[in-house]
């Protein structure tokens, strides 16, 4: 299959995706775009957003439609990083030998939804954390392969703070994306209520295999990039650091920019973005559209942003534009 054929074949998934989806879920197809995005990356991202807006259904339904093994994991202050990563127990063989056996986790799964990780003290959010730059954990000295594809969608609710515990900026730094989803618009709500008031429901078909996942990450890998889209990215990144940057509103409402993570993820989304979109090679116009969530959990505001009501939005549209403007 040469690359015009694969390129046909990733866009047709993309469009079999979304109509499978329309099945159980109703708008959200910039917030599911993005999780594809994740998934076709072999990353992980955040999604905030208030209750009830559908992000379980969405991420378990995209199980289903990509043949996935889905795992959910609810994050509770008593979760200990047993529950997570599995553990050992003593068993007895049909000969009464005793023996050690490893009861795997829910981190054991393809794709896995981390509700509320906020939620857990920082000792459960690490052995996550781990599993998830490591893709294996390690139990009683014996280390285990997670499956492939691996990717986590963690979530947070943004409007309870109380006996949470925040995920440290080195750790939020790898999360890919913080994908932001919002309520739907008054005709998709009523879509919503039509659909989940009945008794019947519409089944969502298969429309790949987890073969032709993995192969669509290794195209994505692939797929070439010009010197210019990186240099563009590198710029990016670089100018939301208020040591290097020429722009004043960073150096006056920015405490921390964005590492070199954000240069790497900035590109290689943009590349999977050009693939769904059929495109041989990613341009700016796809880093354009994946900046904000590539950056947003990346910036640290100081007190003086805070106290003006400085977003950061605000602070990634004044990089934007400079950066263009140096085109």
């Amino acid at each position: 299959m040469n690359i015009e054929e694969k390129l046909r074949g990733a866009t047709k998934l993309w469009q079999s995706v979304n109509l499978e989806l329309e099945k159980r879920i109703i708008g959200q197809k910039d917030v599911v775009k993005k999780i594809v995005v994740t998934l076709l990356c072999e990353g992980h991202s955040i999604i905030t957003g208030v209750p009830g807006l559908a992000k379980t259904r969405i991420i378990k339904t995209l199980s289903e439609i990509l043949d996935l093994e889905f795992s959910r994991i609810q994050f509770t202050p008593d979760l200990m990083p047993s529950d997570i990563v599995g553990t050992e127990i003593l068993d007895t063989d049909q000969n009464g030998r005793r023996f050690f056996k490893f009861i795997k986790g829910p981190v054991f799964a393809n794709l896995i939804l981390a509700d509320e990780i906020n939620r857990t003290p920082p000792k459960t959010q690490s052995a996550l954390l781990e599993a998830m730059q490591e893709r294996k954990v390690t139990v009683q000295g014996k280390t285990y392969e997670l499956p492939r594809p691996f990717t986590v969608i963690a979530t947070q609710n943004p409007i309870e703070q109380e006996g949470t515990y925040p995920l440290p900026e080195a750790q939020l730094d790898r999360f890919m994306l913080e994908i932001i989803i919002d309520y739907p618009d008054f005709e998709e709500e009523m879509r919503v209520v039509e659909l989940t008031t009945t008794h019947e429901e519409d089944v969502p078909e298969r429309v790949v295999t987890r073969r032709e996942i993995e192969e669509y990450q290794q195209l994505v890998l692939s797929l070439p990039v010009g010197e210019h889209v990186i240099a563009y990215a590198v710029n990016i990144a670089r100018e939301t650091r208020p040591e290097y940057t020429h722009i004043k509103e960073v150096k006056d409402y920015v405490l921390y920019g964005a590492g070199p993570r954000a240069s790497q993820y900035l590109v290689l989304s943009a590349k999977a973005l050009a693939l769904l979109y059929g495109k041989p090679v990613a341009t700016t116009k796809e880093v354009n559209e994946m900046v904000f969530d590539v950056l947003r959990h990346r910036l640290i505001l100081n007190y003086r942003a805070e106290a003006e009501g400085i977003r950061k939005e605000d602070i990634i549209k004044k990089v934007l534009e400079y950066v263009q403007g140096k085109l």
